[in-house]
């Protein structure tokens, strides 16, 4: 786990032994910090001059030698930290700036407007895809029309969607179709009564997407995305008038 930490701040691996090993000794000449990581001598002075661009190590000139020193661990911290704001600040203009940029180029419709998926790895894909897709916007709410022989399969690869639907403040909205089904929090439902079976569907409906899953086989789920504005639009005005007549 430590070294996966290390790893996401830009260090790999033989920087890492290095780093450790300068920790140990203090200041110290190549030949000494190699030997304690084991790393050849050419290996440590290239990784050597690495961290030092990063600033987690400096050197002091003795002679004709150099000394290197590790900087305080607190500066691992400061270097997680100015990645945060990196990061942030890149989220910040993907979502105002460049995505809406993006989104200009396509054509108001093509073949690459629709998605498929499969199993149980294509349906996660697409229930990270309601999330993210609604987390973004201003009211973060979607609509669901789902049929009971659908929702074992639907959550069985992302057990915890509905918990990070609730963190997240996303409300949802669902007409489910034939029995079952509870509400929870951040959530509402409405049935549908039938009589006779009923095929597995699950269709939700988050603008500008709608995401259509159904089984191929008995265990075998399946899943359309259609990101068109025009089609989630309709799609949410005949939920919405249905929502209002149930």
């Amino acid at each position: 786990m430590t070294d996966s930490i290390f790893s996401l701040l830009g260090l790999e691996e033989r920087e890492i032994r290095i780093y450790r090993a300068l920790l140990s000794l203090g200041p110290s000449a190549i030949r000494t910090i190699a030997d304690k990581a084991g790393i050849n001598r050419g290996t440590a002075y290239e990784c050597l001059k690495s961290l030092q661009s990063k600033g987690v190590v400096t050197y002091l000139p003795k002679g004709k030698r150099r000394y290197f020193s590790p900087c305080d661990p607190e500066v691992l911290l400061q270097m997680a930290q100015e990645r945060q704001a990196s990061l942030d600040n890149a989220v910040g203009q993907l979502r105002g700036k460049i995505i809406p940029e993006l989104n200009h180029l396509k054509p108001d419709f093509s073949a690459a407007n629709v998605q498929f998926y499969e199993g149980d790895d294509g349906i996660e894909f697409v229930l990270r895809d309601i999330l993210n897709t609604v987390s973004g916007q201003p009211d973060p709410a979607y609509s669901v029309f789902s049929s009971k022989p659908i929702r074992r399969h639907l959550y069985r690869p992302f057990p915890t969607y509905t918990v990070q639907r609730i963190a997240r403040g996303i409300q949802v909205r669902v007409i489910a179709i034939g029995e079952g089904g509870e509400d929870a929090e951040l959530s509402e439902r409405k049935w549908i009564r039938t009589n006779g079976p009923v095929d597995a569907a699950y269709i939700a409906i988050y603008p500008p997407k709608v995401a259509i899953i159904s089984l191929a086989s008995e265990n075998y789920p399946t899943a359309v995305v259609i990101d068109s504005r025009e089609v989630s639009a309709a799609q949410k005005i005949v939920f919405d008038t249905l929502w209002g007549l149930l």
